[in-house]
């Protein structure tokens, strides 16, 4: 583990979180030194422009958190994350391109050990960087509390609520007079690895599942598909639209909300863009909060490992609305931050390990 830095954040008793940026475009590195040094809970304590200089800024720097761009001259990214994870694992936050090889790269960066992968901007476009800065600096906090475990201190900016996105009207068949049941999952920061394990044991006639996963823009789609050829049931990004059908996964696509709702006897989900939410979008707050408007006892609700609070309040809604509900335990989580701020609100029905929760699901389906 990484020793930690002495200096303080500014206003706070916390230490700092020391990080180490790897990137071969000298422009990239210092746009992303600008932003953390908006954090004050952030150190950029070095830069390196490949892993060979990284390797030295390692051993001399000793960082709590490295961000690194998987193209880069000299050493693949991949093989240099994986050289970290064999001998020196020190917490890393992936920054990877938009395209179908970025894409494909960032899962593999999760399967060598990244704990979070963030979609990299046009930084030379001049366009607005404000989510993505959010989403970077986000990202170093959870990687942070992936390591050591404990809580961290996040400057919390205005943040729309999921009342933003969903419609205040209802319309629609009431959830009373369908009796086809939906699982609905919620999960961020170690999630790519604990939504693999849930799904891929599940027999074919699983009730229709529909997931929020925090994921960047474009990669939710090779995510879906990776999935798809490990699982009995089929795995999809969800498109506008979809009816909900059993033995079928729906995965919000990245940079796009996801709503379900009913019409007839079926449901089906909604792809809806709009303001990011607890900071996320897609958000677990706003597919929660739909399946309680419009699934209500039909849904079973699961929160899995992620930091921060979204999914909380809408499983606390999906709980009054006559929904069952699970939270991963603390044990199995990467971050044990979503489940968490769910228990404090006692809408959660059962706190379970990650490879019970297929079995406590189907109780609650069955019973």
């Amino acid at each position: 583990m990484s020793q930690f830095s002495q200096k303080t954040a500014r206003g706070t008793g916390e230490k700092r979180i020391k990080i180490l940026i790897v990137d071969d475009s000298a422009l990239a590195r210092k746009k992303l030194k600008d932003i953390f040094e908006n954090d004050p809970e952030i150190e950029v304590v070095n830069t390196a422009a490949d892993p060979y200089i990284a390797v030295q800024k390692i051993k001399k720097n000793a960082p709590d958190v490295i961000t690194l761009d998987l193209e880069m001259p000299r050493m693949d990214g991949l093989i240099f994350l994986k050289k970290i994870m064999d001998q020196h694992p020190i917490p890393v936050v992936v920054i990877s391109s938009h395209t179908p090889e970025g894409s494909s790269k960032a899962l593999r960066a999760f399967e060598l050990g990244a704990v979070e992968v963030i979609g990299k901007p046009r930084i030379l476009s001049g366009l607005d960087l404000t989510e993505f800065q959010i989403q970077v600096c986000d990202s170093v906090h959870a990687a942070y509390l992936a390591k050591i475990g404990r809580q961290s201190h996040i400057r919390q900016n205005e943040k729309f609520a999921a009342d933003a996105v969903l419609n205040k009207n209802l319309s629609g068949k009431s959830f009373k007079e369908i009796k086809q049941k939906i699982i609905v999952i919620g999960a961020s920061t170690g999630g790519t690895v604990a939504l693999e394990r849930f799904l891929t044991p599940l027999p074919e006639l699983t009730p229709g599942i529909v997931i929020v996963q925090h994921m960047p823009e474009n990669f939710t789609f090779s995510f879906a598909q990776r999935l798809n050829r490990k699982c009995r049931i089929e795995v999809r990004e969800a498109k506008n639209g979809d009816i909900v059908k059993p033995g079928t996964a729906y995965i919000a696509r990245g940079d796009s909300h996801l709503l379900i709702k009913n019409s007839g006897e079926n449901y089906y989900v909604e792809v809806k863009k709009g303001p990011l939410v607890n900071r996320h979008r897609p958000s677990v707050d706003v597919l929660f909060r739909s399946a309680a408007r419009y699934v209500g006892e039909n849904a079973i609700g699961i929160i899995m490992t992620g930091m921060g609070d979204d999914g909380a309040r809408g499983l606390l809604e999906m709980k009054q609305a006559g929904a069952k509900t699970i939270a991963q335990d603390e044990k199995s989580c990467v971050v044990f931050g979503m489940p968490r701020e769910a228990i404090k609100l006692n809408c959660v029905d059962k706190v379970v390990p990650l490879e019970k929760i297929p079995e406590e699901m189907f109780k609650m389906i069955y019973k």
